[in-house]
């Protein structure tokens, strides 16, 4: 599914955004229903590490946000999506770009509304591989991610008693 002008605006404020450029990444791709972004993480003198290959820390905070901000998009308002745990596994050393994809299927969607539904909440846990331009991957970043709707009580809910006197 190509861009739209909103998804190309957005993907151009996250890569602009400083916590995010920090990282020496760039989202290259948001597909127009969010259900698929791509990020490339080039090895530069910003994203190298006292060996010379790709610092960890900028693995991880190039795929940190993605899945949290892709579930907030396509479940909308009537949802609570946060970040809950990750973790990060290193296959083999980062010695060139690595690329990250991520996708939403409309079942997996369709799965957690029915488990919001049933549940207070929902946990879902994503992996995420970096992989090399041959499709070699050299990181796995696992994440775990906290769903709910909103409405049910809990955390986050503020109810708010005004009084008109």
């Amino acid at each position: 599914m190509p861009e739209s002008i909103k998804t190309k605006i957005m993907r151009w404020g996250f890569n602009f955004f400083p916590a995010y450029r920090g990282t020496g990444a760039r989202i290259t791709y948001i597909a127009s229903d969010w259900r698929e972004v791509r990020v490339k993480l080039p090895l530069n003198w910003r994203t190298r590490n006292y060996v010379g290959t790709t610092f960890g820390g900028s693995m991880y905070g190039a795929v940190d946000p993605i899945y949290m901000v892709m579930l907030i998009k396509i479940l909308g308002p009537s949802y609570t999506v946060w970040d809950k745990a990750a973790s990060l596994h290193f296959k083999k050393p980062g010695k060139g770009t690595l690329y990250a994809r991520f996708v939403l299927s409309v079942e997996e969607t369709a799965r957690i509304r029915a488990a919001a539904e049933a549940e207070p909440s929902v946990e879902r846990v994503y992996p995420v591989e970096l992989v090399d331009k041959d499709g070699v991957v050299h990181a796995v970043v696992e994440k775990i991610l906290y769903i709910r709707k909103r409405g049910g009580g809990g955390e986050g809910n503020v109810d708010i008693a005004v009084n008109q006197g």
